[in-house]
């Protein structure tokens, strides 16, 4: 395990930052392996860096994106990370953004055209994105959810349905979710976090690896990871 910290002044500098670092990843992935492939989280806390990101200069038919988790929610559902994800990027020609989900959001179904999908994008994703809720939930490994022994375990399969216990009140929907051997699976693995209350959160997590309370602990402390945190205020 490791972990790097980044602070900032606010957000407005952390997405300056972590763009700049996403494209400097994908410019030498595109250069070694012709195409660059992301795993990007939803939610309010990515998308101003999306939004700078967006902005940069970068081959993007050859960058390929795929959300780290989703809403079961038809793909035109105001609740879709990949609808949030295609908007944040709508600005951009040839990016190629893949649903996790089947497009009428069938939990059953979208599972597995996650894995099926999965299966045939094995290779290292070449950045992860990864933001952390209140209770320590990251992508949509929500602690709690019957799903999470499995989907955190070291021969988990690539993605799972994960039912929230009880289902979030801003988002009452079932979820996919990349399991955490596929989310530690990557080259460049970034978490970004703001607000004092969240940090307290992570520096709860760092303290105590238990990866079935505070999932984003697993991530944190999982031998082979090294997490790029970013904070602001």
């Amino acid at each position: 395990m490791a972990w790097v910290e980044h602070t900032y002044s606010g957000p407005e500098a952390l997405a300056a930052d972590v763009a700049a670092r996403l494209a400097s990843v994908c410019r030498l992935a595109i250069a070694e392996r012709g195409r660059a492939i992301l795993a990007l989280a939803g939610g309010r806390t990515p998308f101003p860096t999306y939004s700078a990101f967006a902005k940069l200069d970068l081959p993007w038919s050859r960058v390929h994106i795929i959300a780290t988790d989703e809403r079961c929610v038809p793909l035109s559902h105001a609740a879709s990370n990949t609808a949030e994800l295609q908007r944040a990027f709508a600005s951009v020609a040839g990016v190629d953004i893949t649903a996790l989900t089947a497009a009428d959001g069938d939990p059953a179904r979208s599972e597995v055209h996650a894995r099926q999908l999965l299966a045939h994008t094995t290779e290292a994703f070449d950045v992860v994105l990864l933001g952390m809720g209140g209770d320590a939930h990251t992508a949509s490994l929500f602690p709690h959810a019957t799903q999470l022994p499995a989907a955190m375990s070291a021969d988990a399969e690539a993605a799972y349905r994960i039912d929230p216990q009880p289902l979030p009140l801003e988002a009452p929907f079932a979820r996919i979710s990349l399991s955490l051997p596929r989310l530690l699976h990557c080259r460049s693995l970034h978490l970004l976090i703001t607000g004092e209350a969240k940090r307290a959160v992570l520096r709860a997590a760092q303290a105590g690896p238990d990866p079935l309370q505070m999932p984003i602990s697993g991530l944190l402390h999982a031998p082979s990871a090294h997490v790029q945190i970013h904070w602001s205020p």
